[in-house]
């Protein structure tokens, strides 16, 4: 018999854990929550301070019989769900089932899966924090008196099927107020006058290396000095070109100048979501599954099984001394005293910011992502490495860049060069925070002008010799829609949700098919527009920013025990039943037609209209329900199955990776990862398939016995074969 039992959430957390703990402990998994809301009901007793009417969750009737066994025959029962709201209200609900007295000391927390953080979070037991749960519970009730009040309004008033929700309204009306921007934007004309110049060496020849560009700035004021000006128009822009074409480019000012870069703090979970959609393509929701597998734990051959990094819902940049040390460590030794800063780099958190947890970092600085590259999925590999690089560097010194600005007086017209060398490359040589590539061009950001490298020698009173100089016209861009990665980046700006809950926000929206994805950008959908301004009508509050945040404020508040749930509550269901009510009596129906398809029912004829379902979209009989006919919508991969030759369609697994299948299975069971091409290959006659790759587009054999490859050249268009990849 098992002196004590240990619960956790997760069955990969449960193992990892058993391997830390000596032959006494018992560590079993609760597989996240044994009780909830019941689906079927509103479950809140809004006459009797809002009380939840939680339930066992259908399904887990053995497992809770199983738990109820096995505590009933240890000595002691520990619960060591996860730090946070969502893991203490599980410890609860446990609590509850198997009789445990809430002011019991039964619980047990830790940053990280590691031996060391676990065995210390074992020395020290606590209560259950009714603070965290309730807060918890506030969430929770908010949450259902939303959804189960305004999705009725909507069924009747709109379409059957719609929902609402509480944070994912305001996530929707985000993205539908972006594209409002971009419609209403009204594109402004400018015009840029570039020099191409060219300082002669010694022998007063000209060579490439010292050819440079120079942007026209503006004009020198009445005491000198370049103001800045913007051409408006091809007119202004004729006029500098006619002023200073043909003209002496002489320097007027030399700047130069030493310029720091400071690295970007350790990932919380906002700009780890962020990050991971820039450099690596993966969704929010993507980066936290595979995330959650590093913190859960994962095999590293002699050490065993241990979570790899510290816990990943944090809003907090704080690491420990530790952890300090340890990276302290690391640096000397890979990188030398240089590559340290002069202090102990200590990144200051936002004003929201729950300081509970630590930044998310590598719970073992020893292991290496290339050490432990065979160990791990591509996708841990990938993320594992940017936690792990993103954290050395924060940690590393500046970088240090030479900058020049040189400035050429044209007739009294400024053209500024500007150029800039690495001194020291500081934490830049292990790692640089990605840019979001659709940022808006802003025509009043000098840094847009900059030139790359180095600039030759330039002195006061010196002439560049002027090889051509053109203009051109532009236009000032829309703001750029939301990614998922820029969306979750928006909802952290304005307190919108918590780390917990920002990836299922953006995958709520884009599941109820009020958002759309075009190549990585989101946007609203008809039915996202109609159901937004319904929202904005009738339900303003829900879809306020400013109101959201606040009441994640409140929140925040009943956690830090100043403030009671149920009179958060009853202050938010004073307005919102009113509301409610006056939605009710007033909203006009709205009628929302499916598009129509150009592919006829093959049962009765009618043209198919294209619905949103759980899984996304299908084709529908319009004639329901007299006709229930239904179908995939295909997506043509333009090619024809090298088996039957008939076309080849793109399918998806359960997990939403793409693949390539034949539109004649199941009489033909033709399927590849890669699209198949009309090449044969010349090695053995099979055809080849088209594979993107880290360095482009190549081709390779079908057959992986031949495994023969062909390269495309960018600058020959001709292909190299290779034996080998």
């Amino acid at each position: 018999m098992s002196e004590y039992l240990v619960i956790v959430e997760s069955p990969y957390k449960a193992k990892t854990i058993g391997g830390f703990l000596g032959k006494k402990y018992k560590v079993e998994a609760s597989a996240g929550h044994l009780r909830d809301l019941p689906s079927s009901r509103l479950a809140i007793d809004i006459e009797h301070d809002f009380t939840p009417q939680y339930m066992n969750i259908r399904g887990k009737g053995d497992l809770i019989k199983s738990l109820k066994k096995e505590a009933k025959n240890a000595d002691k029962v520990i619960l060591a769900t996860d730090p946070d709201r969502e893991g203490e209200a599980i410890s609860w609900h446990l609590a509850n089932i198997l009789g445990i007295d809430e002011n019991e000391v039964c619980r047990v927390t830790f940053n990280e899966i590691t031996k060391k953080a676990v065995l210390e979070g074992f020395k020290s037991p606590r209560k259950i924090d009714i603070d965290l749960v309730d807060a918890y519970q506030a969430r929770r009730v908010l949450d259902r008196l939303v959804g189960y009040s305004i999705s009725p309004v909507l069924w009747k008033k709109v379409k059957k099927g719609l929902s609402a929700g509480r944070v994912q309204s305001v996530a929707a009306r985000l993205v539908c107020d972006r594209e409002d921007e971009i419609e209403a934007f009204v594109p402004e004309e400018y015009w840029s006058l570039t020099a191409e110049l060219c300082k002669r060496d010694e022998n007063g020849a000209r060579s490439a290396k010292n050819k440079f560009k120079a942007r026209y700035y503006g004009e020198y004021d009445e005491n000198g000095q370049p103001e800045k000006h913007t051409v408006p128009d091809k007119e202004e822009a004729d006029r500098i070109y006619g002023e200073t074409e043909g003209k002496p480019f002489k320097v007027h000012s030399v700047k130069t100048y030493d310029k720091k870069r400071t690295p970007a703090p350790p990932f919380i979970t906002s700009t780890l979501q962020q990050e991971a959609s820039r450099k690596l393509n993966f969704q929010p929701s993507k980066t936290m599954s595979v995330v959650q597998s590093l913190y859960e734990g994962v095999s590293v051959g002699k050490g065993g099984t241990t979570g790899l990094v510290t816990y990943i819902r944090t809003d907090s940049t704080r690491i420990s001394d530790e952890a300090a040390a340890a990276a302290k460590e690391h640096i000397l030794r890979e990188y030398g005293d240089s590559f340290l800063p002069p202090y102990r780099r200590i990144f200051k958190n936002k004003n929201a910011a729950q300081d509970a947890h630590e930044a998310i970092r590598p719970a073992h600085i020893e292991y290496k992502p290339e050490d432990i590259k065979d160990r791990l999925t591509s996708d841990q590999y990938k993320l594992y490495k940017l936690i792990y690089d993103r954290f050395i560097a924060s940690q590393m010194a500046d970088a240090v860049y030479s900058v020049c600005t040189v400035d050429f007086n044209v007739e009294g017209h400024v053209f500024r060069a500007n150029g800039s060398t690495v001194k020291f490359q500081g934490f830049t040589k292990l790692y640089e925070e990605g840019r979001d590539d659709n940022k808006s061009y802003d025509k009043s950001d000098d840094k847009s002008f900059d030139s790359d490298g180095k600039l030759p020698h330039l002195e006061e009173g010196e002439e560049a010799d002027l090889e051509k100089l053109s203009s051109e016209q532009h236009f000032t861009q829309p703001p750029a829609r939301y990614t998922e990665g820029t969306l979750v980046k928006a909802l952290e700006e304005n307190g919108i949700g918590r780390p917990s809950t920002f990836a299922t926000i953006v995958s709520v929206i884009l599941a109820r098919g009020y958002v759309g994805r075009e190549k990585k950008m989101l946007y609203p959908t008809e039915l996202g527009r109609i159901v937004n301004e319904i929202m904005k009508k009738s339900f303003s509050d829900i879809v306020d920013v400013e109101f959201t945040a606040q009441m994640e404020e409140n929140l925040d508040r009943i956690e830090q025990g100043s403030r009671f749930w149920v009179d958060v509550v009853r202050d938010f269901y004073g307005g919102f039943e009113q509301e409610l009510d006056k939605a009710n009596k007033e909203l006009e129906h709205v009628k929302l037609e499916d598009p129509v398809s150009d592919v006829p029912c093959d049962k009765c004829g009618r043209m198919m209209v294209i619905k949103t379902g759980k899984y996304g979209k299908f084709l529908a009989c319009p004639g329901y329900p007299e006709c229930r006919n239904t179908k995939p919508i295909t997506e043509q991969a333009g090619v024809d199955c090298p088996e039957c030759g008939k076309p080849l369609i793109y399918r998806k697994t359960k997990t939403g990776k793409k693949y390539i299948a034949c539109s004649n299975y199941p009489e033909c069971k033709f399927s590849s990862w890669n699209l198949p091409t009309k090449e044969k290959c010349p090695k053995c006659g099979k055809y080849m398939e088209l594979v993107q790759g880290k360095r482009g587009k190549f081709m390779k054999c079908s057959d992986k016995d031949c495994g023969n490859i062909v390269f495309f050249s960018k600058k020959t268009k001709k292909s190299r074969e290779k034996q080998e990849l």
